[in-house]
């Protein structure tokens, strides 16, 4: 299944479990807690994780160390901090709101970490009715204490598309890296948003899915895009990305149909509701 609806992959304590099992490939993982004050414990096993605060706060404590988390009162409020669980680790996060931790397996063993929300680079993309927001907390560029985790947040204003032009990451070659990639959706006001996957020369795949708040779409392959936010709700999605390589990379190939439309953001202005929130 590459739409999976919101209650549709809880388990346990996770409001959303994803993890390279259940989603039948190898390395990109995600878990979405609702906390409302109890102790959450888990061991992070073979997968690194980070801790980010979608809405609320929180306080991470393992062996060694404890990170207070301050958050933010929702994804369209700026950027929050995080903290970063290696493999192998007992962990317990106590707190109240709601809670992504984003994972990959890995092999390398790096020490736990806490980041700043005004270290996150925020980044506006394109123009006119392409315009987004991406948040760069977890990209190769602006995080590198993780072994193979990759994480972004993109916020697109009501009416505009994002991941746009469709582009994909599952051919190995200069300028493009193989990673498994999953969306995670909030939609302000309760509203909807569209997301499309589909082929690639790598295999078969069709997917136009509505998308409402705690919505998951899975990319194992193909082009992804255009994520579309309907007028007058804005849409907010959480990339998680992981693949093979030794290096961290989210390198991409756009589907040459459409890869003209970079150029026309040249002679456009950028949405004027963006950024989002507090920023760094």
């Amino acid at each position: 299944m590459t739409h999976i609806p919101y209650g549709k992959a809880a388990d346990g304590p996770w409001s959303v479990e994803i993890t390279p099992s259940t989603a039948g490939w190898t390395y990109s993982g995600l878990r979405v807690a609702d906390l409302t004050g109890a102790p959450l414990s888990f061991h992070t096993g073979e997968e690194e994780m980070l801790v980010l605060p979608l809405a609320g706060s929180c306080t991470v404590t393992l062996p060694g160390d404890t990170f207070v988390l301050v958050g933010r009162a929702s994804v369209f409020d700026g950027p929050s901090d995080f903290a970063y669980l290696p493999i192998g680790a007992d962990v317990t996060v106590e707190g109240a709101g709601r809670i992504a931790f984003p994972s990959a397996r890995a092999t390398r063993a790096l020490p736990p970490r806490y980041v700043a929300a005004a270290e996150t680079a925020v980044e506006i993309r394109g123009a006119g009715q392409a315009t987004r927001q991406v948040n760069n907390f977890c990209s190769p560029d602006a995080f590198d204490g993780c072994d193979k985790l990759m994480a972004v947040e993109v916020l697109t204003p009501g009416g505009n598309w994002s991941s746009y032009p469709p582009h994909k990451h599952d051919t190995e070659h200069p300028g493009e890296a193989v990673l498994e990639e999953i969306y995670y959706f909030e939609v302000a006001d309760q509203g909807f948003g569209y997301q499309r996957v589909y082929s690639s020369e790598r295999g078969r795949i069709d997917t136009l899915a509505e998308v409402s708040s705690g919505d998951v779409v899975l990319v194992p392959y193909g082009y992804h895009g255009p994520s579309m936010a309907a007028p007058g709700y804005d849409l907010y999605y959480l990339n998680v990305l992981a693949g093979p390589a030794d290096q961290r990379s989210m390198a991409f190939c756009d589907d040459p149909r459409h890869a003209w439309i970079r150029s026309s953001w040249d002679a456009q202005p950028t949405d004027p509701r963006v950024p989002f929130g507090r920023t760094p």
